[in-house]
């Protein structure tokens, strides 16, 4: 089986990252989905050799730059999720897509207890409750975000 170019992940991961950026109303920034953790999850499901911990934390680094929000806080959640999803790639991959999508759901929940804890750890303001409404918007985006990727990585190996 040929892998995917390079390129694509490259590029799926930078969409990621700038659609975290886009402006949101206030009322709508709590429930922004965890797009690069979306798409990390992707990769990790899919092709397991191109990315592991170490780019997970590489990605969190390069977030936190971007986001300017504490270095090494979405390092710590991407090395989290990245294990979980690695440690239960096997199963995770057979799964069908609406099971997958409330597998993934769960993660980005376990995303918001880790961040949730690190606030309460550094003494950071408290989170709003629709903060706990991102998970829910990133379990229904997850399908999307598959079938999109995998369209491109598929159509991708026939060029």
């Amino acid at each position: 089986m040929r892998a995917a170019p390079r390129w694509l992940l490259l590029v799926s991961l930078l969409v990621a990252l700038l659609l975290g950026l886009l402006p949101l109303p206030a009322t709508l920034q709590p429930m922004r989905p965890y797009w690069i953790a979306l798409v990390l999850a992707y990769w990790l499901i899919e092709e397991p050799d191109r990315i592991g911990l170490g780019m997970a934390f590489a990605i969190g680094l390069v977030a936190d730059l971007v986001n300017g929000g504490l270095l090494g806080e979405q390092s710590l959640r991407l090395v989290i999720l990245a294990f979980i999803v690695q440690r239960f790639r096997a199963r995770l991959r057979f799964f069908p897509l609406l099971q997958q999508a409330l597998t993934i759901g769960a993660l980005l929940l376990n995303d918001r207890i880790v961040s949730m804890g690190l606030h309460l750890a550094l003494g950071e303001p408290t989170l709003p409750p629709a903060f706990w409404a991102a998970p829910v918007v990133g379990m229904l985006l997850w399908p999307a975000v598959f079938l999109v990727i995998d369209g491109l990585r598929v159509g991708s190996w026939r060029r």
